[in-house]
């Protein structure tokens, strides 16, 4: 499973962030070696199209060659593979040969029904044995759910609750078990169980008594099961990077080829088990974003003022500087509007722009004035415009043109938290808050499609999603690294605001165009 790499590119001098890189050139040429396994092979990529994600990590083996010792027997042309940290006594003297370059592959689950094909990582532990363990309660649970359904009432009451109860505590002892069998190596060959990692890691009692157990799936996406099988085989991680493969799920945002940090929800606990005692960049960072406590404001940047009275302002605020202060940098729009208006003690910032997001901002300068404004952005009659560069061509452009006249239209897809893979939104026809956005194609510029996007709605990163999703515009902003892919900054900017000034009643028409 171990697959050779002959290239000079050199090597990286530790092990990137899984939640926070862009692919090195090593872990480029690997993926594009498991593609080629993927398109070669029909039952693969029959499955594989239905949307899954890959992962490739590769590693370095270092060989030590041994010269004859007269003092001891021993085999002639003997090589040792010898892991960072291992010493082991040898008749011979030891040479310190090559460190050869090598990697792994891996894909998230099952792929085409099988966790064994043979190019793969093996899984941290086979649950699919039919004799097993797993399959054969699972077998049971499932009789147990049949005979609930087909009862249709001839069941007594006390009955029915009876199994259901038996159905649930089996259910949860079996899925315990399960995580008990997952048995985690870190880079100091220390080993903890899912449900010991899950539990040390999220210490707070409100998260245990919700969450006793870790998420379904969990050990069997990519970086676990690659750093594993590195470990088992004393092989020490270089470099690691996860594409997604095939359509995109209904829910999330996943382009076929594109690069994504590993999920937080399952993969954040188990790897920072899995990484101690490995070298690796260990500032967890915001999914490729500029870091957070990396931000350098130069000299204390000032914001520039669009429009100001005595009772409000609005400034146009730069990409990468928070709107209030974060927990690791307390530099922002907020922090710098008090130094700017020291005598005010009320509430400055009327509504927010994400850190990456560049443009207008309107900040009150008396109480009542925020009150007033406030309450027509929850009322709806705030109006405002963005300006968009989208990474590529949408497919409303490659479609034939829409009833309402090819470069208008609107989308409306609900929006929800995703726990599991938190900052990142996804789509949920159901239980989704609804978010609606109004677009309108603008031009093409070098390879990028640039838009006016209005939202009717206030959602967390729905403009993103909106563009990226596969039911919006299938094609994300330009340096969107939640969604796309990272470029030197997110290239989205609110250029206009229309709003009834609290204190006048003039209606008040704000620009401010991007620079881009």
């Amino acid at each position: 499973m171990l697959h050779p790499l002959h290239t000079d590119i050199e090597k990286p001098k530790r092990m990137n962030n899984p939640f926070n890189y862009e692919p090195h050139q090593l872990c480029l040429l690997a993926a594009e070696e498991v593609k080629r396994w993927i398109e070669t092979d029909p039952v693969l990529k029959e499955d594989a199209d239905n949307g899954k994600m890959f992962g490739v990590l590769v590693v370095e083996r270092t060989t030590t060659e041994h010269t004859e010792d007269t003092t001891a027997e021993h085999t002639e042309n003997t090589t040792t593979e010898l892991t960072e940290g291992t010493t082991a006594e040898c008749p011979k003297t030891c040479v310190s040969g090559e460190h050869e370059l090598g990697f792994l592959a891996a894909y998230s689950g099952l792929l085409a029904g099988r966790n064994d094909w043979p190019q793969f990582v093996s899984p941290v532990y086979d649950a699919q044995q039919p004799d097993g363990h797993f399959k054969q309660t699972e077998r049971v649970i499932s009789d147990l759910n049949e005979r609930l359904r087909d009862a249709n009432g001839e069941l007594a009451d006390e009955e029915r609750e009876r199994l259901k109860a038996l159905r649930k505590q089996m259910s949860e002892e079996l899925q315990e078990w399960l995580f008990r069998q997952y048995r985690m190596l870190n880079g100091r060959g220390e080993t903890k169980d899912l449900v010991e990692i899950w539990q040390d890691y999220h210490t707070r009692p409100k998260v245990r008594r919700k969450f006793p157990l870790p998420p379904g799936g969990s050990g069997d996406c990519c970086a676990p099961k690659l750093l594993q099988y590195a470990y088992q085989q004393g092989l020490r991680p270089v470099c690691m990077a996860e594409f997604w493969w095939g359509a995109s799920p209904k829910a999330e945002v996943r382009h076929h080829g594109q690069y994504y940090p590993a999920c937080r929800g399952k993969c954040l606990p188990i790897l920072t088990w899995m990484l101690q005692g490995t070298d690796y960049d260990s500032e967890l960072g915001v999914w490729g974003e500029t870091t957070l406590r990396n931000i350098y404001l130069e000299s204390r940047t000032e914001l520039q003022t669009v429009y100001e009275d005595e009772w409000l302002a609005v400034i146009n605020k730069p990409a990468n500087m928070l709107t209030i202060p974060g927990r690791e940098v307390t530099e922002s729009v907020m922090t710098l509007m008090r130094e700017r208006y020291p005598d005010y003690d009320g509430q400055l910032i009327v509504h927010r722009l994400d850190m990456a997001t560049s443009g207008l901002l309107i900040i009150s300068k008396d109480k009542q004035v925020n009150t007033l404004l406030q309450q027509q952005f929850e009322q709806r009659k705030v109006r405002k415009k963005y300006i968009a560069l989208l990474d590529g061509v949408p497919d409303v452009m490659l479609a034939e043109p829409t009833a309402t006249g090819s470069g208008r239209g609107i989308i409306n897809l609900p929006l929800c938290k995703d726990p599991l893979d938190r900052p990142r939104q996804r789509v949920d026809r159901e239980n989704g808050k609804p978010a609606v956005t109004e677009y309108e194609i603008l031009g093409m510029e070098n390879g990028h499609t640039r838009v006016a996007l209005y939202p009717k709605t206030g959602r967390t990163h729905q403009l993103r999603v909106h563009c990226a999703h596969q039911d919006g515009l299938n094609c994300p902003i330009l340096g969107d690294t939640l969604y796309g892919r990272k470029a030197n900054r997110l290239y989205l900017h609110a250029a206009e605001l229309w709003f009834t000034h609290p204190v006048t009643g003039e209606p008040m028409h704000i620009t401010a165009a991007p620079e881009w």
